[in-house]
């Protein structure tokens, strides 16, 4: 299924970019275009990972630099019957999470300073299960070009706007279709970029509670719940500087937002992921 989903977002992205590029451009346009997506497509498939980590200047770190993490990763991973992935540190106070990579033999997770600061053993255990549950999940290449596509969506949209006023507005004034083009220009790129959202939000809200339950079983439900809880509150008081198009890769958003911005968001409410966690726990169906 996801593997269907990463095809899809390719083929969306190909399609947005050939029709700015026609709008734009007319057939030359179009053509630029296809060979852009195609460069894009490309890029995104080999080397959306190390995008996103080198975006938040994730360090790699061996078993020697972090062997308290390692230990905890290479448990987890045991009891998921996964490789180890890589492991990345993010120099960062607020306290998150995620994975990357295109499929588990190629994964990566990074976690910020700040989640071994505050967080314990189990319960950055239980964070790492969330992780590792992605991974196994097949979650993370459609999540990663998710995030990738969002950013490029974002630039063709500045890109179309600009071009439109200096531009494409003003080769058709002479034929009187100028305004219509940039009309259309201008309303295409609003909704690619609310498009761009939309992606995020269909992937990361579908796929957050299928991770909290696999991490809950690699872990345990109350150790997950109680870190979702510290991550969502310190999320709230030290947001972090991330790129929006990443923001639903994160375990909690990093993001801060309140009233109608929560309507946008692009995770469950951590209310909601807690009491899925301790109804399992109370249970014991894990």
């Amino acid at each position: 299924m996801n593997q269907f989903k990463t095809f899809l977002l390719m083929l969306v992205l190909t399609g947005i970019f050939i029709l700015v590029g026609t709008a734009i451009g007319g057939r030359n346009g179009a053509i630029y275009a296809f060979i852009f997506a195609g460069l894009m497509n490309f890029a995104m498939y080999w080397f959306s990972d190390k995008i996103v980590l080198r975006m938040y200047k994730a360090q790699p770190v061996t078993q020697s630099d972090a062997p308290e993490l390692y230990q905890m990763i290479g448990e987890l991973v045991n009891k998921a019957s996964l490789p180890m992935p890589k492991v990345y540190i993010i120099e960062n106070d607020t306290p998150n999470a995620f994975a990357t990579g295109r499929n588990p033999e190629h994964a990566a997770v990074a976690v910020t300073t700040g989640i071994l600061k505050i967080l314990s053993k189990e319960e950055v255990m239980g964070v790492i299960g969330h992780e590792l549950s992605h991974i196994k999940h097949r979650d993370i290449l459609v999540s990663t070009i998710a995030a990738t596509m969002a950013g490029a969506i974002s630039m063709l949209a500045s890109m179309a706007r600009w071009g439109a006023i200096f531009g494409g507005g003003r080769s058709d004034d002479r034929q009187g279709g100028g305004g219509g083009n940039f009309l259309f220009v201008l309303i295409f790129t609003m909704v690619a970029s609310f498009a761009a959202m939309l992606v995020q939000m269909a992937i990361s809200r579908s796929r957050e509670y299928l991770a909290d339950e696999g991490g809950a079983r690699l872990a345990h439900p109350l150790s997950l719940a109680k870190a979702l809880g510290k991550l969502d509150m310190a999320a709230k008081r030290i947001p972090m500087e991330a790129n929006p198009s990443t923001a639903h890769m994160f375990i909690v958003n990093p993001l801060k937002g309140g009233g109608a911005l929560s309507l946008f968001s692009t995770h469950p409410p951590i209310q909601e992921r807690i009491a899925r966690l301790e109804e399992m726990a109370r249970t014991g169906r894990f």
